[in-house]
């Protein structure tokens, strides 16, 4: 029989090693990012819509959605399928292409070799929304595919046969908030493509403020919710649940830093308020902007000292302040492997929203040593980089499950992932059309899905940690470009930086 003492230590041992093992098993190198930020702008290749390129990666897709536009006169064939559907929805598309501009506009230089792809990646974006806001005067498309139809069936995007309806907004049937975050969209993008195709970036600025394009005069001048014009089509998808206002302050602040026209800097004074400057809220993603837009003002306090922009810098430690365990003011839900919980649907839309926030905010703070202070607490950039950190390495496997949520990367990520073509045969190993109903039989195979959706962040976790890589559980298993797109930014930082 062993001795008590022999038998303690060999037990203290094995903790030692478990804890050992926990500890480093998932320390990711600044190789692991950039591979992980390299998968993250590929996943986009297999959201395109259209005519697709040579030098297309994922092989598996092929051309779809060619009269996109056709049977209403205007050409509307390119941009983005939102999810795992084949619906092209502006509101999210246009979220997608604003924050995949901001990534580039703050960590491109981090990027390296992937800037090119991640530029690509924006631009198949833009080309489309500059043909929905100029096909035809005072009218902006929005939408693509009808929902109710596309959700009724489970088929490839190069197969689709449900209604190919064509959605707009217009003054009779206005829509601010999908209009103004396109304006948001297209002037982001500017600043990306300002010195590399100067032509292309004055063509989105021109088109993001002239009213005869549409875009943000319109979304300013003719106000009202795109939800109460298009109900149905839109809702319950993506109705603007936070209104219009988010959107005509995030558009006019984006409009500021593209052009730094005097007019916007005005606007924004003058509308602020009204529009919830002043208001707090702690949740940012494709439906309310309002920390987005906050952070985004307090660049110029912080590094120019712009004193208009102070009370911006304010909220913008009340939203961070909410998010750090041990602050005064901590209000943020974690699971108990550390995750940031903000529901059970796509919740990691909000984790990586969340921690591309934080890391922006701290390269603003860095410029002036800058500090977030909550109430009698201040807080360095580098609490924030830490807190960014941990949430980017639980979604690439740091986690209690020991998978990783980006499809495609490590050694154990999900299998049945909500897409539908990825879920399918690809056109290229099976090129007989498989119709509505026959795909059910592939969303109902506990099978993994026959094409990796390589770089796909999908819904993630429960709040107690828990996964379940199924096909039919949506809301854990399905992908979305407004999932990825700030993700992209966080690995780009990540990449770059000695943790």
């Amino acid at each position: 029989m062993a001795h008590p003492i022999n038998m303690l230590i060999l037990c203290f041992t094995f903790f030692l090693l478990l804890n050992l093992s926990h500890n480093f098993a998932f320390a990711f190198t600044s190789q692991d990012y950039s591979v992980a930020l390299e998968k993250s702008i590929r996943f986009f290749e297999g959201q395109r819509s259209g005519k697709l390129p040579a030098n297309q990666r994922l092989k598996w897709r092929g051309d779809s959605g060619l009269s996109d536009g056709s049977g209403y006169h205007v050409d509307l064939v390119g941009g983005y399928y939102d999810a795992g559907d084949n619906i092209k929805f502006g509101l999210p598309m246009a979220f997608t292409t604003t924050l995949l501009a901001w990534s580039v506009i703050e960590f491109g230089n981090s990027m390296h070799g992937q800037l090119e792809n991640a530029k690509e990646a924006i631009r198949w974006s833009t080309d489309y929304l500059l043909k929905a806001a100029t096909a035809s005067p005072n009218t902006l498309y929005v939408q693509v595919g009808d929902p109710n139809e596309d959700h009724k069936c489970w088929e490839r995007p190069e197969d689709m046969d449900t209604p190919r309806n064509v959605y707009k907004v217009s003054p009779q049937n206005p829509g601010s908030d999908v209009a103004a975050e396109t304006a948001a969209a297209l002037a982001a993008a500017s600043i990306v493509f300002k010195d590399s195709d100067p032509s292309y970036s004055s063509k989105l600025l021109h088109t993001a403020q002239q009213l005869t394009s549409i875009v943000f005069d319109f979304a300013d001048r003719y106000r009202g919710s795109y939800s109460d014009s298009l109900s149905s089509v839109v809702c319950p998808f993506y109705c603007s649940y936070s209104g219009y206002h988010d959107e005509l302050l995030w558009g006019a602040s984006w409009l500021h830093r593209a052009s730094q026209d005097a007019s916007y800097l005005a606007y924004i004074q003058s509308n602020g308020q009204t529009l919830g400057a002043t208001e707090d809220d702690y949740s940012f993603s494709w439906d309310d902007k309002r920390p987005g837009t906050k952070i985004v003002l307090s660049k110029d306090f912080l590094e120019k000292s712009t004193q208009e922009f102070q009370a911006y810098k304010v909220h913008s430690d009340n939203y961070i302040c909410s998010l750090i365990p041990g602050s005064p003011s901590f209000q943020a839900q974690y699971t108990p492997g550390g995750l940031l919980f903000k529901g059970s649907a796509s919740n990691l839309q909000y984790v990586t929203s969340s921690s591309f926030l934080l890391l922006t905010y701290a390269k603003y703070l860095k410029t002036n040593g800058g500090a977030v202070s909550c109430g009698a607490s201040r807080y360095p950039a580098e609490k924030l980089v830490e807190l960014a950190k941990k949430q980017v390495d639980y979604i690439l496997g740091d986690n209690p499950a020991r998978i990783s949520y980006m499809v495609g990367f490590g050694q154990r990520y999900p299998l049945r992932v909500h897409h539908r073509g990825s879920s399918l045969p690809s056109v290229h190993t099976h090129p007989g059309h498989i119709g509505c109903n026959d795909g059910f039989q592939s969303l109902n195979s506990g099978s993994p899905n026959p094409n990796i959706l390589v770089g796909a962040i999908v819904g993630g976790p429960d709040s107690k940690d828990n996964f379940e890589d199924d096909r039919n559980n949506y809301e854990q298993s399905e992908p979305a470009t407004y999932i990825n797109a700030p993700l992209v930014g966080a690995l780009a930082f990540l990449s770059a930086e000695s943790i």
